[in-house]
């Protein structure tokens, strides 16, 4: 078997002896070259090169942002399961969503035995992706689409991770306490969390309108506060397209409401209510704004938008579980 190992030095919960253990204890099961990313992107160009010569298996060592980089750089040319390389993931971010909803272990350490076990007994599956793009006739038509694997957020959700990774860059550390806090700050300074500026568009159907919250879903949990999963789609399946939950108010009150159903989510209920909006499945749909807001794609922020266009891809990808 020819794989490749890409590991992301930056990664929260990894140190260089650790990668150098998980590399030696995959090197002895595979043809693996294992290659440490250097900018950002890297693992983006890697993986697509990786695809173009046709490698067996590609293995991610990070967090959620080095998955990306490598799906999109796997897919870079389009979905084909039997073709391309298959994933295989293991987790060295603060929270490592894809992973985890894979059912994977949190550990590297567990996760690579768990990973090599999978590979002896050739257990695999195929998932469903989401894929965000440009929407011809805006502003933002130009914006190259790209591929998420658990969730895109537009609006306030989006708004925190970009809090977030600007105090990453300011040499914080990303932990659960650090997204509380901006969050908070988030909400207190959200100009539109009274009078929503989203909309809701899917072919055939009556458009949702006045939202400030967008949060699209790939697979269910959405993420985990330490140990504990949160279910804003409790339905949403990598066997299925996408699932949106928007909420039409951030006031005081419905905050509290709506935090409060969020953090005591099960796999058989999430947030509901009157300001709340819950779809299931759907393949085909456009989220436009009146004013730019920010957009994030499986933790990362990508900057403003005014409009993206989703599109729900069943089975687009081998994955090693």
């Amino acid at each position: 078997m020819r794989a490749l190992l890409v590991a992301n030095p930056a990664a929260t919960t990894t140190s260089a002896r650790t990668r150098d253990v998980l590399t030696h204890a995959l090197a002895s099961e595979m043809k693996l070259e294992a290659v440490t990313t250097e900018y950002r992107g890297h693992a983006r160009d890697l993986g697509r090169k990786a695809a173009h010569e046709g490698l067996d298996l590609v293995v991610a060592l990070g967090g959620d942002g080095t998955v990306n980089e490598v799906v999109n750089g796997l897919l870079h040319d389009g979905p084909d399961p039997e073709r391309l390389p298959r994933l295989a993931v293991v987790p060295g971010g603060s929270t490592n969503v894809f992973a985890r909803a894979l059912g994977l272990p949190n550990d590297s350490v567990e996760a690579t035995g768990a990973l090599l076990d999978a590979l002896r007994e050739r257990r695999e599956r195929t998932v469903g992706l989401g894929l965000a793009a440009g929407v011809p006739g805006t502003e933002d038509e130009g914006v190259p689409s790209r591929w998420f694997t658990f969730c895109a957020g537009f609006g306030f959700d989006a708004g925190v991770v970009g809090r977030v990774e600007q105090q990453r860059e300011r040499g914080k550390r990303s932990t659960h306490a650090l997204y509380v806090r901006q969050l908070m700050r988030q909400f207190w300074e959200e100009p539109n969390r009274r009078h929503g500026t989203i909309t809701l568009e899917r072919p055939g159907v009556d458009p949702v309108t006045d939202l400030v919250l967008s949060i699209v879903c790939n697979t269910s949990p959405w993420t985990y506060l330490g140990n504990r999963p949160l279910y804003a789609s409790p339905e949403a399946s990598f066997d299925t397209a996408l699932d949106v939950l928007a909420l039409d108010r951030l006031s005081t009150p419905a905050v509290a409401r709506y935090a409060t159903q969020l953090l005591t989510s099960t796999p058989e209920r999430g947030p509901h209510g009157k300001h709340a909006v819950s779809l299931h499945d759907l393949t085909d749909f456009t989220l436009h704004s009146k004013v730019p807001l920010p957009f994030q794609m499986d933790g990362d922020h990508l900057g403003v938008r005014t409009s993206v266009r989703f599109t729900g891809v069943r089975r687009a990808l081998r994955v090693i579980v």
